[in-house]
């Protein structure tokens, strides 16, 4: 089956006429091929965006219009939610208890964004006080204008909601350019919100490579507003491309998160969530707890069993029952994560895993894979590998323990497990990470902000923030002409 682009309201081929391929990473084999967008269709999309934006619709709507169509987005998600969970699986890989998790959440951030916007018919004028008599000021809240939105592989609706959703809220209107890997349910949601009331031209999406269709829509001068998940060499030349213009930026880049474990933890319930936190996904979740510090006196009972456990989750074909760990997104994905285990090798010891399961090897599959006595500079510790690959290491100090966690060019993720809330809250402050969990790793909450320090990126996603991150601010100030000014024009 071939899948068009989604320009102007309308499904349609890519310019060149060109497709590619999108392959099922269970099997490796080809199973749909998508139109093969460029510079020519991204400036199709931007030019019906920017029509859309200036003399559309969509931006003079009201917030509870906007919130309208935007619940309706929410709710034809949720009724197509086995439909699209399965076309996850086949598209990313993930199992599909997870797939329907993400399509869940899908759902839930555009009925969020619905609120929101409707609560923008209040919220979006604000009075000022002022010091002096005469003048009246307030400050309005209006859309960014066109938003170019750049999203990764390992969440592909789930992270499209994250953009698309607050920035239709917001009146703006949108380019979203899926990853090429996972394009199908990204393009679905063209359909949904046509179905919805959405004005055309409000939403466009354009599928293609990075080169051929990404970098062009961050060049792109019809653009404002540029929002990009991804890795940290993509974001730092997004972030130089919009300096040109001085478009306004936001980033969600990568992340080598810890997991601080304190003595006083019960080992069953760290290595639970230890578990979750590196191989929910297969691992390829940008703020997975890859580096886990335990405390020395319960390290080795600790490892013991948290490789034990790891031995025992099923990997297969995420329809199938039972399996908690599917294959890795694509081929080159699946040999860079075999590659960066090879080099883990020679820096720490393989606990366990490490290679691919027997009988899978038509797939992209990996075993859950330990390392342990790697040094504090190895690459294997402090570069993110994006796998079912974690490193775990003794600390003898609370000191030790948030040395090691700061110790990082990255700082989107942290997490604490300790039964003294006093010291785990004390902990938590410390770390230098915009997320930070406490007794547990990786929950994430829609109206909650989601964003790193450091080269992990700039701006927070969801919640408010992620609202904002799409809103301008104007100060409108008024003086009250029956009142004599006489600055110039004297008697």
């Amino acid at each position: 089956m071939t899948h068009q682009l989604f320009i102007d309201g309308a499904y349609c081929d890519a310019a060149s006429g060109q497709v590619f391929d999108v392959v099922d990473p269970s099997n490796r084999q080809v199973f749909a091929q998508v139109a093969r967008g460029g510079a020519e269709d991204i400036d199709r999309a931007v030019t019906a965006a920017r029509r859309a934006f200036d003399h559309g619709p969509w931006p003079r709507m009201s917030g509870a219009e906007r919130a309208a169509v935007l619940r309706r987005m929410g709710d034809t998600i949720a009724a197509r939610r086995d439909e699209l969970a399965r076309v996850e699986v086949q598209d990313n890989g993930k199992p599909l208890p997870e797939a329907l998790w993400d399509i869940d959440d899908t759902a839930g951030v555009f009925h969020f964004y619905a609120d929101l916007a409707e609560r923008l018919d209040n919220a979006a004028v604000q009075d000022i006080t002022l010091s002096v008599e005469g003048f009246t000021s307030k400050a309005v809240k209006e859309p960014v204008g066109v938003a170019g939105a750049i999203i990764p592989w390992n969440f592909p609706m789930l992270m499209a909601s994250w953009k698309v959703a607050p920035a239709l809220a917001a009146g703006c209107t949108v380019v979203l350019k899926p990853s090429e890997l996972t394009p199908l349910t990204a393009l679905e949601l063209g359909r949904i919100a046509a179905d919805a009331g959405l004005p055309a031209g409000a939403l466009n999406i354009v599928t293609g490579f990075g080169p051929e269709a990404g970098q062009p829509l961050t060049e792109h001068p019809g653009v404002d507003k540029l929002a990009f998940t991804g890795s940290v060499p993509t974001g730092s030349r997004i972030m130089a491309t919009a300096a040109r213009d001085i478009k306004t930026v936001s980033l969600e880049l990568g992340g080598k998160s810890p997991l601080v474990v304190f003595a006083d933890t019960p080992i069953d319930e760290a290595v639970e969530w230890i578990l979750f936190g590196i191989f929910w996904n297969q691992g390829e979740v940008c703020s997975a707890t890859s580096r886990v510090l335990v405390e020395a006196p319960i390290y080795d009972a600790l490892l013991a069993r948290l490789t034990e456990e790891a031995q025992k989750i099923r990997i297969g074909h995420g329809l199938q029952d039972g399996v908690l760990l599917g294959p890795l997104v694509s081929p080159s994905q699946h040999e860079k994560v075999l590659a960066a285990i090879k080099r883990g090798k020679a820096e720490g010891r393989l606990v366990t895993g490490g290679g691919v399961p027997e009988g899978l090897e038509a797939g992209c599959y990996i075993q859950p894979t330990i390392f342990a006595d790697m040094a504090e500079d190895s690459w294997i510790w402090r570069e993110e590998i994006f796998g079912p690959v974690v490193c775990i290491k003794p600390f003898t100090s609370e000191a030790d323990a948030i040395r090691m966690a700061n110790d990082s060019r990255f700082g989107l993720a942290a997490a604490v497990m300790s039964a003294d809330l006093d010291r785990a809250e004390r902990v938590a402050r410390a770390f230098r990470a915009g997320i930070v969990w406490i007794n547990c790793s990786q929950p994430t909450f829609t109206e909650a902000p989601w964003g790193g320090y450091k080269q992990s990126g700039i701006g927070r996603e969801l919640g408010e923030w992620g609202l904002n991150n799409y809103l301008e601010t104007k100060q409108i100030t008024t003086w009250d002409r029956h009142r004599p000014w006489g600055w110039y024009l004297k008697d």
